[in-house]
Parts: structure tokens; C-alpha cells; sequence
């Protein structure tokens, strides 16, 4: 996956002269998880170009340069380091053609490496989704395949409105094949079934896709026919593919690592249990992290959702009733 990152990187550079990358240790080092290795080299330090240790003053400069008509891509070192920047993206960036009445689009892709699993500490592995979700004006996606990776960021830095690009951690080191043509992905705001199931529905994205497709292979071997449905764009939310699903198998579980109160999950509930209320033949239920700062490395297993926990859930779905 992070291969395909800098190849999407790599092919957004070459193919429009308005493309910036900004960002801590991008350069030289190519980035903390290699995501822009070569780059600086290739386009040289004025399109691949290492700031200083200011967060707030490296987004809001490229606020600027997209009020300008540039197409900055800021890379937040890690997840919890986005933090000092949150003020520039909610009174400026979530809100500029808003506040122009339309006229001034705002290009700008924010990559965040999120989530955790790879044994970080604090402020390293944080699942902040929820923020950007609650604000207004952004666009949240994240890719949990290697093809998705490289089109999603393509067409995040071909829009003309502000992404968040949440780039999940632990699968930068998924394999997966990325063939000429495999940029033509599903657009924003489309999920896709990742594995068909008759019985019931997990929904999910980012990291926790993994973990679901193993908690659903499992669940074959007790005879149930369970589903993996990729939420791939949390906003904007595919309400039509989502319910669609949930109707046909009536049962649902939203799998997710950030925290469940007031999470993502809470929202998708919320939103099937309004447009699916009829089909359901069980409550909407969540697996998610625990509702806690994130833990030290040696205790994180016990704060992501794993497989066991998924299956718990889907064991709890009320299979005895009709």
C-alpha cells in the first residue's frame, strides 16, 4: 500500500504542475512510513517540500497556496500530530467555498497516517475519524486495499474540495496488485462488498477490514453466511449500497477502531436503524475501541477490535428469533 501511495503521489506530480506535497520529514527521508521516498529528487524541494515542526503554520500555508489555485497535499506526520492544525481546518479550510458562496474552491489533500496496531505510543496511533466526520465541509475517506490506496488519493488531489485522506498504519505493508487501469476505483461516496453473506452484514473500513474478513471466514465454520462491506468514503456516507444490504440480510454489525461513544458507529447505526427499521431483525450493534486514551503498545490488543470480539457480536444478533 504504501508503494501505491507514492506511485498516486508520484503520477499526481508529473501530471499537473499545480501539485504540491508539504510536510515533516517528506523530503530526504522520504516520510516516516516511505510514502514519498523519491519525490524530492524526482520534482525537486519547491513540489516535494520539508517543513518545519508546526503543524498549524504547515496547513494553513497550504490553505493559502490552494486559495491561490495550487493543489497542496499536506502529509500529517501521524494521526495525533494533526491536532494543532484542527483550528485551521475548522474555521478555514471546512469552510472557504461556503464562505464564498462557491466561488473559491479549496483543492487541498490532508493525508493522515491513522490507527494503531503497530505497537506506537501516545499521540501515534490515534483513530480520529469522528473530528473530521463532525466537520462540515470535508471529505473523509480511507483506503483499506492496495488498488483503492493509489485511486483514492488520485482522485482526492483531483478534487477541487478538501479531503481528509486517512491512510491506515497497519496495512501500509498489505500486498496487493496494482495493474495499469486499477486507478479507475470506485468514486467517493460508494462503498463496496468486499465479501457477499446472506445472514448478516459487518460494515467497516480502514483497518478493521481485515479483522472482518477473518471474523467472517470464521463464522462459515458455524454455519453462518456472513457479509464485509467497505465503507471506503465516510463522508460523503453511502446510505443507497449500505442499506441495501443491511435489508437483504436484516442484521448488522459497524466495526471500527476508534472509540464507540459518539464514534463513527453511532452515526452508521443511527442511519441504518432510520432506513432499515423494517428489515432489521436485530438491534445494530458495534464493535469498537474502547472508549479510552490510546493504551501503551503492550496493552493495544486488548483495546482493537479483533476477530473473537467481532464473532461475539455476530453471536449476539438474536438468532433465535424469527
Amino acid at each position: 500500500m504504501a508503494r501505491a501511495l507514492n506511485r498516486a503521489l508520484r503520477d499526481a506530480l508529473a501530471d499537473d504542475p499545480d501539485v504540491h506535497l508539504l510536510g515533516e520529514d517528506i523530503g530526504a527521508l522520504g516520510g516516516v512510513f516511505r510514502v514519498t521516498d523519491g519525490l524530492t529528487a524526482e520534482f525537486g524541494e519547491d513540489r516535494c517540500t520539508d517543513t518545519p515542526l508546526a503543524e498549524a503554520g504547515i496547513l494553513g500555508t497550504a490553505t493559502g497556496m490552494a486559495m491561490y489555485g495550487l493543489r497542496p497535499v499536506v502529509e500529517m506526520q501521524f494521526d495525533a500530530f494533526a491536532y494543532p492544525a484542527f483550528e485551521q481546518l475548522v474555521s478555514h479550510v471546512s469552510r472557504m467555498r461556503n464562505r464564498t458562496r462557491g466561488t473559491l474552491p479549496l483543492p487541498l489533500t490532508v493525508r493522515v497516517p491513522y490507527g494503531g496496531g503497530i505497537g506506537g505510543v501516545e499521540h501515534h496511533s490515534d483513530s480520529s475519524e469522528t473530528y473530521y466526520m463532525a466537520t462540515p465541509g470535508l471529505h473523509v475517506v480511507t483506503p483499506a486495499t492496495v488498488a483503492d490506496a493509489y485511486g483514492l488519493l488520485r482522485q482526492a488531489i483531483a478534487s477541487d474540495d478538501p479531503v481528509i485522506f486517512l491512510e491506515p498504519k497497519r496495512l501500509y505493508w498489505s500486498k496487493g496488485e496494482l495493474a495499469p487501469g486499477d486507478g479507475e476505483v470506485e468514486p467517493f461516496g460508494r462503498a463496496v462488498v468486499r465479501r457477499a453473506g446472506a445472514d448478516a452484514t459487518l460494515l467497516t473500513y480502514g483497518p478493521a477490514l481485515p479483522v472482518c474478513l477473518e471474523a467472517a471466514e470464521a463464522a462459515r465454520a458455524r454455519g453462518l453466511d456472513v457479509g464485509v462491506l467497505d465503507l471506503r468514503s465516510l463522508v460523503p456516507f453511502d446510505d443507497e449500497t449500505v442499506c441495501a444490504e443491511v435489508r437483504r440480510t436484516g442484521r448488522a454489525v459497524v466495526v471500527h477502531e476508534a472509540a464507540g461513544f459518539a464514534g463513527p458507529g453511532a452515526e452508521i447505526a443511527a442511519r441504518v436503524t432510520e432506513r432499515c427499521f423494517h428489515h432489521l431483525r436485530a438491534p445494530v450493534l458495534r464493535v469498537t475501541g474502547l472508549d479510552i486514551p490510546y493504551p501503551p503498545p503492550l496493552l493495544e490488543h486488548h483495546h482493537l477490535p479483533d476477530a473473537a470480539r467481532v464473532l461475539d457480536a455476530v453471536a449476539r444478533l438474536q438468532w433465535d428469533l424469527v
